[in-house]
């Protein structure tokens, strides 16, 4: 092993057991909103028409890794290519992974990095690389595969390059969002699957790109965007802006005003926004009903969840699905 890795992994343990209290407490916060899906993974077939885009998704997912697991969690379920990533493995494509909790190491290319929520690591293809997370903290993962042409271009070009491969963009819901919708078209398959999920793959790449190149937010920005990314992290819960405030270290009625000052919305009004925009899309599933789209989204009564609906749509669930559709 990397006698640098051994170095850094020591000193990330003693980092933790020396912090004080408040840092405990933050730590136990970030355990409680990990995750806005249940962990899965998928490995995708594509065919010789999907390999005309010259872009391909290859592999999408997330896992929950909890403190005192070793890593990778159910290797088998992986191809043997990819198992060997906490000791070492080389990929002949591109994937992209987001830490959003915990704490661990990735070494590639002769160069390790202190991994921390909000950082995001980009593997290069036929580069060697490792990443795990500490067995003390866990973490939890979101990443994609992809490979083609396309992307092959943009290694060429210096978008990517072997120097410029870890990120730290901070925790946003949208970079989270666009992690969700990918693993939405990876579980639903539809037709032009590939396309509609390399798209999405791009735009999440920009979006890195910029949240790495933009200066520091401001004390409200940082507090409206944490608080958008904790919504968007449980948008299939119940709304919980006590619980909410209290992760931001801020009163209800400060995080209201702070909130409603940057967006001109409440936090409540932005939190029925991104429910609805997800109802929209289950909505649009065959065989899921109005009653189960209301239960998914975390509202227990049908009825009234169908009054907000209509509310911000101006078309009732029924004849939204109708519409879209067709029946």
């Amino acid at each position: 092993m990397d006698i640098s890795i051994e170095k850094m992994e020591k000193n990330l343990y003693y980092k933790r057991v020396n912090r004080n209290l408040s840092d405990k407490k933050s730590k136990k916060n970030d355990r409680n909103i990990a995750g806005a899906r249940d962990s899965f993974l998928h490995y995708l077939p594509y065919s010789e028409e999907d390999e005309k885009l010259g872009m391909l998704c290859t592999t999408a997912g997330s896992c929950n890794v909890q403190p005192g697991v070793v890593y990778p969690p159910q290797k088998n379920d992986h191809p043997a290519l990819f198992r060997p990533v906490a000791e070492g493995r080389v990929l002949p494509q591109f994937q992209m992974i987001y830490i959003t909790r915990g704490e661990g190491i990735y070494s590639c290319g002769g160069n390790t990095y202190q991994v921390l929520p909000g950082c995001v690591m980009l593997v290069l293809p036929g580069i060697k690389h490792i990443y795990r997370p500490l067995l003390e903290t866990g973490w939890q993962e979101y990443w994609v595969g992809f490979k083609g042409a396309y992307f092959s271009r943009l290694l060429e070009e210096g978008r990517f390059s072997p120097e410029h491969i870890f990120f730290q963009t901070g925790l946003h819901d949208s970079i989270l969002s666009f992690f969700n919708q990918i693993f939405d078209e990876v579980r639903s398959q539809r037709p032009l699957y590939q396309f509609k999920t390399c798209a999405l793959i791009l735009s999440l790449v920009a979006e890195v790109l910029i949240r790495e190149r933009r200066e520091q937010p401001n004390y409200y920005e940082k507090i409206v965007a944490r608080a958008k990314y904790l919504m968007e992290s449980n948008v299939y819960s119940a709304m919980n802006l006590p619980g909410i405030s209290e992760q931001l270290g801020i009163s209800t009625s400060r995080l209201n005003e702070i909130f409603k000052t940057y967006t001109s919305m409440t936090p409540y009004q932005y939190y029925i926004h991104i429910k609805i925009h997800k109802a929209e899309g289950l909505l649009e599933q065959e065989d899921i009903s109005v009653k189960e789209a209301a239960y998914k989204m975390g509202f227990e009564d049908q009825y009234y969840f169908s009054r907000l609906f209509k509310n911000k749509t101006g078309v009732s669930p029924s004849d939204w699905k109708k519409f879209v559709i067709g029946i």
